[in-house]
Parts: structure tokens; C-alpha cells; sequence
């Protein structure tokens, strides 16, 4: 089976653009479209060599069942990816897409999660914390902020010395190693499931 991902963004697309490589030469699965809630992302620049269609929306766009509609008759889109997406996915996405898109979030869920919780604030807070562990959770995207099933976590080690910008950057790494594999893994037990 085919499957046509949207990858939704608001920042810098370095998760973007490590899924874009990924997929690039995939039988099956392609990125057919990126989706940015922020006309200045640095995603918008970083993603333009690869050709790939791109929408900026705003939140009215992003709650219609216009744009629903948009995504699965003009781009095929059946699996979404919020990578660094900044916007609350409205209720008429997360019914489209039930069990069909996914978010990476940069702390070990339920842990750090929530309104508020993205980015530096959370590395921020895990910091604070005396934690000895952090890492990277990919769940199922529901109505509530932070609050879909889990799927999978990767965890790395943190020292006391650690900064917030080290632990930035260790938490970064395991996106990097993991998130793009992992939706090809999502993915093929969703095809198994219906086969």
C-alpha cells in the first residue's frame, strides 16, 4: 500500500528534513506535503532544494473541514507527522487522522508534557529537576495536548554538569536517530494490522 505524509512544522525543519531523507527513496511511503503554521519557519528555506509542495496555514485554515478536506483530495495525504509543530491540532484533524498522525515530543511522557511544555521549556524543566535521564516520546496525537497514547521512548543520560543545551542537544540526537525510522515502523504495523 501507498502512503502520501504530510509533516506538519513550526520551526527550523531539522526533523523535517531528516524524515524528508529518509523517505526519499522509499517504494512506498513519500512526503507529499509540509504543512507550516509559521511563514517564517527556517523549514520553509531548509526544505526548498526537495520540491516539495508546501501550505502555511493559520489556526482558522488548520480547524476547517476545508482543510481536511485539501489534504486528502488534493495531496492523498492518509498519515500525518507533527514534527516541532507549535499550533493545538484541532479536534477536526485529530478525527481525520485518528490513529494516523503522530508527535514526537522532546521529554519522556507523561513526564514535562502539556500547554507550555515545548522545546526549551521543557529541557528547561527537566533540568530542574535533577533528572538523570531524559529522551524522546512518539505518540498518537488525540484532543488532549501531549496526552495520545504512547507508541515508543528513547532515553539518554544526563549528568548533573549537564546544561540545558546539552541536554538539548542529546535529546536532539535521538530525533535524529530514531523519529524517521520509527514512522516507517508505525506505518508497517498499521498496513500489517489491515492486511
Amino acid at each position: 500500500m501507498r502512503h502520501n505524509i504530510a509533516i506538519f512544522v513550526s520551526g527550523s525543519g531539522t526533523n523535517c528534513e531528516n524524515i524528508v531523507r529518509h523517505f526519499a527513496h522509499h517504494p512506498s511511503i513519500q512526503v507529499a506535503l509540509v504543512v507550516s503554521s509559521n511563514p517564517r519557519a527556517g523549514a520553509i528555506s531548509r526544505l526548498k532544494p526537495y520540491g516539495i509542495p508546501l501550505l502555511v496555514v493559520g489556526r482558522e485554515r488548520l480547524a476547517s473541514e476545508a482543510f481536511v478536506q485539501q489534504l486528502r483530495s488534493d495531496f492523498q495525504i492518509d498519515f500525518v507527522v507533527l514534527a516541532g509543530f507549535l499550533m493545538r491540532v484541532p479536534d477536526t484533524l485529530t478525527r481525520a487522522f485518528d490513529h494516523r498522525m503522530v508527535n514526537i515530543h522532546p521529554a519522556l511522557l507523561p513526564r514535562y508534557g502539556g500547554k507550555g511544555m515545548y522545546g526549551r521549556h521543557v529541557h528547561e524543566a527537566v533540568k530542574a529537576s535533577g533528572d538523570t535521564e531524559t529522551g524522546m516520546t512518539i505518540h498518537w496525537v488525540s484532543s488532549v495536548i501531549d496526552g495520545g497514547t504512547i507508541i515508543s521512548q528513547f532515553t539518554t543520560a544526563i549528568a548533573p554538569t549537564d546544561t540545558v543545551d546539552d541536554i538539548a542537544h542529546k535529546e536532539h540526537e535521538l530525533e535524529m536517530a530514531h523519529f524517521p525510522g520509527e514512522i516507517e515502523r508505525i506505518i508497517a504495523a498499521m498496513d500489517a494490522s489491515q492486511a
